[in-house]
């Protein structure tokens, strides 16, 4: 045929580099190194558009892989094998919640992204609303919710610049976020 070069297809070389779709097929995964290799792009991606925040997703994500280490057989087909991760992030994201907000929130919608955006884009009504929450709350509350959730630094640098231990940090996050739950007239909407 002439005219058509031997590069890639068109529709190929648009396309980000490792944002190829991939055909998942019955094999199964030849160790666990693989497994996590590729699947903790999408877990990631999933935990970050739950919580908002990296320091929470890349800790959930963790928490997803170390919870499925055990229990998983590497003898399970790529598919059983994300469907797994899939609930097991599930049974994660509904801990973290539960231990959070004392709600327990498990949907998981099937069109979630494959890996995250550079950040979410703002809604400025959900803004608005947050910061006139965070304003009903005392002091200490706030900041530690604004440290943790805002600035999205971890526990033990949130206590630090509060000049406390990482336990209390914990306890002040805590109490805050059930004191906003309770002042935001039910919950998250």
């Amino acid at each position: 045929m002439t005219g058509r070069s031997e590069s890639r297809p068109r529709h190929t070389q648009d396309r980000e580099p490792g944002r190829e779709l991939r055909l998942v097929s019955g094999d199964v995964y030849p160790d666990w190194e693989s497994v996590y290799r590729d699947n903790v792009a999408w877990v990631y991606g999933l935990m970050f558009a739950k919580v908002g925040n990296r320091a929470d997703a890349e800790d959930l994500t963790a928490e997803v892989f170390m919870a499925a280490l055990r229990p998983l057989r590497m003898s399970a087909s790529v598919p059983e094998v994300r469907g797994y991760l899939r609930a097991t992030a599930r049974t994660v994201l509904a801990g973290y919640w539960r231990t959070r907000m004392g709600r327990e929130i498990t949907t998981i919608d099937d069109d979630f992204a494959g890996e995250p955006t550079s950040e979410p884009a703002e809604n400025t009504k959900a803004v608005t609303r947050a910061h006139a929450l965070l304003d009903r709350l005392p002091g200490r509350y706030r900041r530690i919710l604004e440290l943790r959730f805002l600035q999205g630094l971890s526990v033990r640098d949130s206590a630090t610049d509060l000049g406390v231990s990482v336990a209390n940090a914990k306890v002040l996050q805590y109490r805050a976020l059930q004191m906003a739950a309770r002042l935001s007239e039910g919950g998250a909407q």
